[in-house]
């Protein structure tokens, strides 16, 4: 070898032994500066001045390891990071389940605004007592019926336990009927993921339940109402919601029938608002209307409630609580698509206010002034309706459901009073019965496309697109969820509550309906204070139903 091509070998060994040398000092200087920054725990000393820029609390050395000998490790660090995901998920979920409960209270004042003073203390003791009610017989029994076979769940850790669903084959495919596991929440079911699971789907039921008392309100026998809430949160509810978020043959009508992703209801328009709604129909067709309502000739008498302060304050509680009811309904904020959170937020919002406009707008150009009551109305049917899509549309689609169902509230509720002839005192029939179904069918129109949880919704690769956005499947998937919640949910309660009313009675006497059910169902008076005085026509009506 020359002298020069010497050199140059050794010019070019000295400078790839330098490289090295110098990324070896730099990745050696990198680990020590980790391992002084993050890597040790900030001396007690340190600690105990304070962390006022949290610059020493929250570090590596927070994360639990196996094995104190092995020190830190990888897996480690990633069990850490999975229960992260959990720990996230799950306290997403219990703050809006928690949100979701405080939707009681509104219920409460809109239903005991809407009615006379005589009977506030016994409309607000249903609104009280129904989540008990509820409650006992979801933990009984209603949510087995309903989760019992929805593992799978990756938001809350899997649901593993909840894997049993009753299922049918029919026309070649296999159909789930009802769950089966998870009564008493005790054996397998006793799980931290089971929990959560539980107490979100419980205060949903609740809300269903407690549409129907507003319907009934100021003539439902008090222990009635408690028997039939029971059997509601038992059976009712429970098998519908089965059927559509349980894993039921509803939301197999894709994996079985390729109709769309199958039925599709984000938050509940129909599991939770036109369960209760149907319900309330139900029950206001056997008992009747209050006394005084109607005329010999038909015409309907206004029966105007004693509070528009608490019915449009209650309102707003609702509103504030259904941020809870739709964004939560991802069941996470980490994950799987979750950060939809933002987009199901701002849905809900808009189509409340739309809602409120198309009320306000309607009952303005009808009778020369916009009508508080039915306002506040607008604002719930535009809640209502955006419940099912709200996961599924974008922010315009949402004003147009929103501003629907503000006109269609008003027109239901008018349907309702003067051509079926059907009593519901504060507009729960047409709120979230009528506007529940819109909601439901507006997912087959108006889903876009644009939403991934997790790659798939219902066993189904792709996200949920409606008629507009070039699925015509999906409509019919929404119509079937449309015919079964009409046929078997009304059916059903109607049945259920007939014979209720042949053993139990549903309405007081004509004596405590004109007195108040204060006093009659309560022992005491919601206002004490207060002097009734009947009206004349409630007061000639209740006459003749005494010579009758």
């Amino acid at each position: 070898m020359s002298n020069r091509r010497r050199k140059l070998f050794c010019i070019c060994a000295l400078t790839v032994v330098m490289l090295f040398s110098i990324i070896s000092f730099a990745q050696s200087a990198t680990t020590t500066e980790l391992k002084d920054a993050a890597g040790k725990a900030p001396a007690a000393a340190d600690m105990a001045k304070g962390d006022p820029g949290g610059t020493l609390t929250g570090t590596i050395s927070d994360v639990p390891v196996a094995d104190a000998k092995a020190g830190l490790t990888l897996g480690d660090v990633a069990n850490q990071v999975g229960q992260n995901k959990i720990g996230i998920n799950f306290t997403w979920t219990l703050v809006c389940g928690f949100l979701v409960m405080f939707m009681q209270a509104g219920f409460a004042m809109v239903e005991s605004g809407l009615c006379r003073v005589k009977n506030a203390n016994h409309t607000y003791m249903m609104n009280f007592f129904v989540y008990g009610c509820g409650l006992l017989a979801y933990w009984l029994i209603g949510f087995a019926i309903q989760m019992g076979g929805a593992a799978g769940n990756g938001n809350l850790g899997g649901l593993a336990p909840l894997n049993s669903e009753h299922t049918l084959a029919l026309f070649g495919h296999t159909w789930g009927i009802f769950g089966q596991t998870g009564m008493f929440l005790s054996g397998h079911s006793y799980d931290v993921g089971v929990m959560v699971a539980f107490l979100f789907q419980m205060v949903f039921m609740d809300t269903a339940l407690t549409i129907v008392t507003g319907a009934a309100a100021e003539r439902w026998k008090f222990l009635t109402f408690a028997v039939s809430s029971i059997l509601m949160g038992a059976f009712t509810y429970p098998l519908f919601a089965n059927w559509a978020w349980g894993g039921g043959w509803l939301s197999q009508l894709g994996t079985n029938l390729g109709l769309g992703k199958g039925y599709c209801d984000f938050a509940g328009s129909g599991v939770v608002h036109a369960v209760g709604g149907l319900t309330a129909l139900a029950l206001a067709l056997i008992i009747g209307p209050r006394i005084g309502k109607f005329n010999r000739d038909g015409s309907a008498n206004a029966i105007l409630g004693h509070d528009m302060s608490a019915v449009l304050i209650g309102c707003f509680i609702l509103a504030f609580g259904w941020f809870g009811f739709n964004p939560g309904s991802t069941l996470g904020a980490s994950a799987a698509g979750c950060l939809r959170i933002s987009s199901i937020a701002v849905n809900t919002m808009l189509a409340g206010c739309t809602g409120t406009f198309g009320a306000i707008l309607y009952m303005w150009i009808l009778k020369g002034k916009p009508d508080a009551s039915m306002s506040g109305n607008g604002l719930l049917a535009g809640l209502v309706a955006i419940t099912a899509p709200s996961g599924f549309v974008n922010p315009i689609a949402s004003c147009i459901i929103g501003l629907v169902a503000g006109v269609l509230v008003c027109i239901s509720v008018a349907f309702f009073e003067n051509t079926l002839k059907v009593d519901d005192p504060v507009g729960a029939i047409s709120v979230h019965g009528a506007n529940g179904l819109w909601g439901v069918l507006s997912v087959g129109l108006f889903a876009d496309g644009k939403s991934n949880y997790g790659g798939s919704w219902n066993g189904v690769t792709g996200s949920v697109t409606g008629l507009f956005y070039g699925d015509a499947s999906q409509l019919v998937a929404q119509l079937v969820g449309i015919a079964t919640l009409v046929g078997f949910v009304f059916g059903f309660s109607f049945v259920l509550n007939w014979i209720l009313d042949g053993v139990l009675g549903q309405r007081v006497s004509a004596e405590s309906e004109v007195a108040g059910l204060d006093l009659p169902e309560m022992g005491q008076l919601g206002y004490p204070e207060f002097v009734f005085r009947p009206e004349p026509e409630i007061m000639a009506a209740a006459q003749q139903v005494a010579v009758a």
